[in-house]
């Protein structure tokens, strides 16, 4: 979403109840990241054979953010200078038919199509998984109410965004 001319990221983060039955069914990315830096957030990404740099302002359920290509060659130089743990999931994109909020948004918000980025990480984070939904407005994240299949809502402990994730633990 853009917000004065700058590109806003507003997403909801949860643990899961239970996994999709039909998981399978739906279109899936293998994405590596990597962090460059954590605050500000830049980070480096492969998802299947995209690359990307991106940076992230401050806060946790809306944030300025930008992506940039890179080529191959550019992503595996950066990704030796990256710190801590990089990252590797599987992102499961899967469709909100019918999505429910707790009052009534705009046209413009509703036209907008929602799903859910279902994120299985590989070692050494497994079994973690996080399911996050973007928003066009904040008005839309904060009257979601998500599917029955979604559990907690973890938007804002940081324990559970990637940034953190990256940082070595002793």
């Amino acid at each position: 979403m853009r917000r004065n001319g700058v590109t806003m990221e507003i997403e909801r983060k949860y643990t899961i109840k239970e996994l999709p039955g039909n998981l399978d069914s739906y279109e899936a990315h293998h994405i590596e990241q990597a962090y460059l830096n954590t605050e500000p957030v830049i980070r480096i990404r492969k998802e299947d054979e995209k690359y990307y740099l991106t940076y992230k302002g401050k806060g946790l359920l809306a944030r300025e953010e930008y992506n940039l290509p890179l080529n191959a060659a550019s992503y595996y130089h950066l990704r030796k200078k990256a710190d801590g743990n990089v990252i590797s999931k599987t992102r499961y994109l899967i469709p909100l038919e019918k999505p429910e909020f707790s009052v009534t948004l705009s046209a413009e918000e509703l036209n907008v199509p929602l799903k859910v980025e279902l994120d299985i990480f590989d070692e050494p984070f497994r079994p973690l998984i996080i399911a996050e939904v973007e928003f066009p407005t904040e008005n839309a994240a904060n009257a979601f109410l998500p599917p029955p299949w979604l559990e907690k809502d973890v938007t804002f402990d940081y324990h559970y965004h990637n940034s953190y994730l990256s940082q070595p633990r002793e």
